[in-house]
């Protein structure tokens, strides 16, 4: 049985925190990223540790701090996300993590980005309640990322990586629950 769900009669934020809490959990992610002007690919696996963060949680008012948003433009929840990543094939030492995510309106506040260790803000929407799509842009580069929750165990994530307008990496993923 299929369910309908008008999206416009649900508040994003209200989409946001049911998302962020149902990916609260650990999780073994397998990715492969592809270079699109050589064609290699590169496989990674990473072990994500994710914790819903409420309106309240100091990690979240710092964000807020590091986005210079008044008490007024407090985020409604948000995620603490922890990674260690193995890298397939290439003598790398794993790489480890942290990242904040926090909410308001239709922006995702990141403490710092994908290249970057300077606070980001992303455009998000949801495509339906299980489906997020974030928009980030800075240096030159543009990062469209969906991450799509299937039942309660599984979720997939694709990433499309662009430099001066042309799209340079795709990395598509495969996230298996642990706990």
């Amino acid at each position: 049985m299929t369910v309908s769900v008008n999206l416009d009669r649900i508040s994003t934020e209200a989409l946001v925190e049911q998302f962020f809490r149902k990916t609260e959990g650990r999780w073994k992610s397998v990715r492969r990223y592809y270079t699109l002007k050589t064609g290699e690919p590169q496989e990674v696996t990473s072990f994500i540790s994710i914790v819903f963060l409420e309106v309240e949680d100091p990690r979240l008012v710092e964000l807020a701090k590091r986005h210079e948003l008044s008490e007024e433009m407090a985020l409604c929840c948000g995620s603490y996300v922890t990674w260690e990543s193995h890298y397939e094939g290439v003598s790398r030492k794993p790489a480890k993590g942290s990242t904040v995510f926090g909410v308001k309106g239709e922006v995702l506040y990141r403490d710092r980005g994908f290249a970057t260790p300077k606070p980001v803000i992303a455009q998000y929407k949801f495509t339906n309640p299980n489906t997020m799509c974030l928009h980030t842009e800075y240096d030159n580069s543009q990062f469209d990322e969906e991450i799509k929750l299937v039942g309660d165990k599984y979720r997939t994530r694709q990433t499309i990586i662009y430099r001066d307008g042309e799209e340079m990496t795709i990395g598509q993923y495969l996230e298996t629950r642990l706990d």
